[in-house]
């Protein structure tokens, strides 16, 4: 259950290795329309001539910073970022790009990925949208591919040569809504509580991690009734690299407390177990649903080397335990250890507790 030895402590590598995009993974990449040439990679945002702290609109340091060009690598540049939009958004379609411009470049040092954030806007109503431009990390991409298999939320990226091109996750930060939005009357903490369940049960079926309040959003969408909530993961740096099982339960984070106390408090164990059972329903649905997708991204991730050795075998010997299956002793990397967890915890329904 959910307050079962939650203080205990999490540990998480203060810096991930990063992992080469493989022959056959790039095949896969290719096959699957996500690797496609863009006019930029992530070095050429690298060379900027200076940048300044960016605050949120109360003026708190977001700890991203906003980066400035010369006026000669702007002329090239910003071009060629309006284009990577193009590609991500619209196959390409340059009639889309008469009427968009580059309005910001924000960088960030926090975290492995270091991403770089590029604001697009439109020119006719000052719209404006985001993409992510990041190091090619072969985990990453695997945990963006499972992602967008197995979870009710589809994901749009591109994969080129050593970058990565992410579409933005709209959604309130985790942190954020526990802040502002958590006690406002037309809250419903038991469908966020519910919801919570859901999110944690997926995290740990397809072993994705570190999923602490700053890495997943709330989706609020207005029914006719109520609000709707889907919580949405939206950094997969951790996907299937630590060998702690409690990396990749989000119940676990101190930074997620105030949502598992919702859970104590407006669900009983019955339930949870009802909610956590829906959700490996619908993740088996959609197992078959893109049965040959995942196949093929399961041969491949199998073979691949994107964790330590001793990751894995804590790993393996952990959901040994947890399942009490022998199923995980033969397993040899991170990949044969996903793919095992989804035929134990999906494929037979499995009812035990975290």
């Amino acid at each position: 259950m959910f307050e079962e030895n939650f203080e205990r402590k999490t540990i998480i590598s203060k810096k991930k290795n990063l992992y080469k995009i493989s022959p056959d993974f790039r095949g896969y990449l290719r096959k699957y329309a996500r690797e496609v040439e863009i006019p930029v990679q992530y070095d050429d945002l690298t060379y900027y001539s200076s940048s300044v702290p960016l605050l949120d609109k109360n003026g708190v340091d977001t700890l991203w910073e906003t980066v400035y060009y010369s006026q000669q690598d702007m002329k090239e540049l910003y071009p060629s970022l309006t284009m990577v939009y193009a590609l991500l958004k619209a196959e390409g379609n340059i009639k889309v790009m008469e009427h968009l411009r580059v309005d910001r470049v924000d960088y960030c040092t926090f975290g492995n990925s270091r991403p770089f954030r590029v604001r697009i806007i439109n020119n006719f109503n000052d719209n404006y949208d985001y993409f992510y431009v990041k190091t090619a990390d072969a985990s990453r991409l695997y945990g963006l591919e499972l992602e967008h298999i197995l979870s009710p939320n589809r994901i749009n990226y591109l994969e080129y040569k050593d970058s990565l091109i992410e579409e933005h996750i709209a959604g309130i930060p985790g942190d954020v809504f526990l802040k502002r939005h958590l006690e406002q009357e037309e809250c419903n903490p038991t469908r966020i509580a519910k919801e919570f369940v859901k999110f944690n049960e997926r995290c740990f079926v397809h072993l994705l991690g570190d999923m602490r309040a700053y890495n997943f959003v709330i989706d609020m969408t207005p029914d006719f009734d109520d609000m709707q909530y889907r919580i949405r993961a939206i950094d997969f740096d951790q996907q299937c690299y630590e060998g702690h099982r409690r990396i990749y339960l989000p119940q676990y984070f101190k930074e997620n407390f105030p949502y598992v106390e919702l859970c104590m408090k407006y669900m009983t164990p019955e339930t949870v177990e009802q909610y956590k059972s829906e959700e490996r329903a619908k993740i088996a649905s959609r197992v078959m649903v893109s049965r040959y997708r995942l196949k093929d991204l399961m041969d491949i991730i199998a073979k691949d080397r994107i964790s330590t050795d001793e990751k894995v075998d804590q790993l393996k010997m952990e959901l040994s335990e947890h399942y009490k299956t022998k199923a995980f002793h033969l397993c040899t990397t991170m990949g044969e250890i996903v793919r095992t967890s989804l035929k134990v915890a999906v494929g037979s329904n499995n009812r035990n507790s975290h």
